[in-house]
């Protein structure tokens, strides 16, 4: 058994779990997918890159991001979620150093994919920590905490990137790719030796109140319904994923391409995406622990709903302000809520793989969306049809969540 450091013993380890997946998830996702719209129109204006080019390397990372998901399970019951957590961000890290070194298109596009695998080597198996160590009625402010570490990334890129790109004009987006490696070894090393994979390694209880639980509840549970239950999950993890990364790849290069804003009001603005993000996972992770999964899905697809018609319908700055805050407050909503919810629906031991499973549709859709969007871009000279295209696909999926079945009793 692990032992736990004395100067740790005076809270829960749950949390120290919590305050860790903060700092993965800040640098597995937050810096190494979402820091990619800020440095995009440095990298972009520095190798000549069209709408399309910029389109693949993002799908690029992302079907990085699929072929990781497909081979997580099978990782993290060989290795043990720690272990693999650790070797996603130490793949991250190499990456992104080669990336602030590359000259080409393909060189990039190569190094970004891996990013894109070693983000899914990280964030999975994170979040399935996160429902070993967090009883049902905890888990969903948990995951919410966690996920709170990509808007912190969100805030620290966009003050750092225009910052760096001052400094060091052209090669700007060079710099920020050498510090964002930097900061991820780094993260690797605290994931190292803090996590732990079961509050059993260090003789501990999950987090929350205990229920009284049957010999029948902790076995895989091959009940008629969850196959379709998953499937409904990975739909609406698919929808999210088409639509959420295509607002978040390409809404700065909108506001300096479109809106004429300068580079560094626009990593303002979309730093306060990060800002409003902090509450986005928690507040709705939490909220869903009280009115139910369900509802918190419907009310987070309602909102990003909102936030890409007014940025589809192009109603002047105001609107774009509205809609950046709707985006920033619901933008990190929906993965709390499923990383909850598979525990919910499917049982503890399925978690991790019910949850991968559902990531395979979030995956795919991400991996089209951003592709997708840069032809639109490049065929219509904006992203206006886009934008549309997402608010109309998230109003569907606020409806098909409200018609999800209530969760069995919780465990």
């Amino acid at each position: 058994m692990t032992p736990i450091p004395t100067r740790l013993r005076t809270m829960h380890y749950g949390w120290i779990i919590v305050a860790t997946g903060v700092l993965v998830l800040f640098s597995c996702l937050g810096l190494a997918r979402y820091a990619y719209t800020m440095l995009l129109p440095g990298m972009q204006a520095g190798l000549g890159l069209a709408y399309q080019r910029m389109g693949l390397i993002g799908t690029g990372n992302f079907a990085g991001y699929l072929i990781a998901v497909l081979l997580a399970p099978c990782l993290i019951r060989r290795f043990r979620p720690r272990a693999t957590i650790t070797s996603g961000l130490l793949l991250i890290g190499a990456c992104m150093l080669g990336i602030s070194r590359s000259q080409s298109f393909a060189a990039i596009l190569i190094l970004y994919t891996l990013v894109g695998v070693g983000g899914g080597f990280a964030n999975i198996p994170m979040m399935a920590l996160v429902t070993y160590w967090f009883r049902s009625e905890q888990r969903g402010k948990a995951a919410g905490l966690v996920i709170g570490g990509n808007g912190a990334a969100i805030i620290f890129a966009g003050f750092v990137v225009p910052l760096l790109n001052r400094w060091h004009g052209a090669t700007g987006w060079r710099s920020g790719w050498l510090i964002l490696s930097l900061i991820s070894l780094a993260v690797a090393a605290c994931a190292a030796l803090l996590l732990r994979n079961h509050p059993s390694e260090v003789g501990l209880e999950p987090v929350g109140l205990p229920r009284p639980v049957s010999p029948d509840q902790l076995k895989p549970r091959e009940q008629r319904g969850d196959g379709l239950i998953l499937l409904r999950l990975g739909l609406l993890y698919l929808v999210f994923g088409s639509t959420f990364m295509v607002y978040g790849t390409f809404i700065v290069t909108t506001m300096v391409r479109e809106y004429g804003f300068s580079e560094a009001k626009a990593g303002l603005y979309w730093s306060w995406v990060g800002f409003f993000s902090l509450f986005s996972g928690v507040g709705f992770g939490a909220l869903s622990d009280r009115i139910g999964r369900k509802q918190g899905l419907a009310l987070v697809f309602a909102v990003q709903s909102a936030a890409y018609l007014l940025a589809g319908l192009k109603t002047g700055s105001t609107g774009l302000v509205l809609s950046i805050i709707l985006y920033g407050l619901a933008v990190f909503a929906i993965p709390a809520i499923m990383a909850a919810a598979v525990g919910d629906y499917l049982g503890l031991s399925r978690a991790a793989t019910a949850f991968a499973t559902i990531t395979v549709f979030f995956a795919i859709g991400q991996t089209i969306g951003p592709g997708l969007a840069g032809l639109i871009a490049g065929a219509t000279g904006a992203f206006t049809t886009s934008y549309l295209l997402a608010a109309l696909l998230t109003a569907a999926a606020a409806l098909f969540a409200a018609l999800l079945p209530p969760p069995p009793p919780a465990i």
